[in-house]
């Protein structure tokens, strides 16, 4: 089983030393890959469905990654998810491609359509388009990264004659990792991505979406799971059976035990 770490950019992990000390010791116990989250901005005072308080920490995704970039060598650094429809595809194209660079091409670009909607009124962007703008997103950034003479003409977006340089390192662009349990969602990942990435699940809720991913023809994926439940060797066989490739544990809000799980957890990693 290959195995990640999640919110290596937030919380305790938004302070850059004790990041780095994670990292750092997560790359030599072999770990697969280190994982942010996003939210641009949170409700204050707090309301459903934000996932934290206002003052939790977030550090920017590409940021948080391209200073771990710089003390790894080898661990993938994934976006647990990039929320895209928040942004221009120019933009996020070009952050995107400039991180896969200064990692060496070790970007997986997890992506959403988002869920926050007090966010997207803060931000002015619909929330009620934020799935049409998700896949017109991806389908610019590809043609940016992949494209002779790049061009574009869809519902929000347009351009023509220009470049982004440098591409990314990895042919073809980082790959995509859809995340979320929605139909929506699912047919997203098999029709745009490399892979699905589920966030909070049990076994059982596993189980009955990776049934609905393959109704929707995604067979091909990568699988990866951010688990709702401790992880021991029996649980990590289960999740293995159901055809999960990776599981992405939530870092303990304490350096101390976060330590501790990574180096119990290092004996089920399978970097390869």
């Amino acid at each position: 089983m290959k195995l990640g770490l999640f919110g290596i950019g937030s919380g305790i992990c938004a302070q850059p030393a004790v990041a780095r000390r994670i990292a750092v010791r997560a790359e030599a116990l072999g770990f697969d890959s280190l994982w942010t989250g996003e939210h641009v901005v949170l409700p204050d005072p707090r309301q459903p469905p934000s996932p934290a308080p206002p003052d939790f920490p977030m550090l920017h995704p590409s940021t948080a990654l391209a200073f771990l970039a710089g003390v790894t060598e080898r661990v993938w650094l994934g976006t647990g998810i990039t929320l895209v429809a928040q942004r221009s595809p120019l933009v996020l194209a070009k952050e995107m491609a400039s991180l896969d660079v200064v990692s060496g091409g070790r970007l997986l670009l997890g992506i959403g359509a988002g869920y926050l909607h007090q966010e997207f009124e803060a931000l002015g962007v619909a929330f009620s388009e934020r799935g049409a703008r998700t896949d017109e997103c991806v389908a610019a950034m590809r043609a940016l990264w992949n494209e002779d003479q790049p061009a574009f003409a869809g519902r929000f977006h347009r351009f023509a004659n220009i470049q982004a340089m440098p591409r990314p390192v990895q042919a073809g662009g980082p790959p995509i990792m859809v995340g979320g349990a929605s139909d929506a969602a699912l047919k997203r990942a098999v029709k745009h991505a490399q892979g699905w990435y589920g966030f909070a699940l049990d076994v059982a809720q596993t189980k009955a979406t990776l049934e609905r991913l393959r109704r929707h023809g995604g067979e091909q994926l990568e699988i990866s799971v951010t688990p709702s439940v401790r992880l021991d060797a029996a649980t990590v066989e289960q999740y293995a059976a159901l055809g999960v490739h990776r599981l992405i544990a939530l870092l303990p809000q304490d350096e101390g035990r976060a330590l501790d799980a990574m180096e119990a957890m290092s004996a089920w990693c399978d970097a390869g």
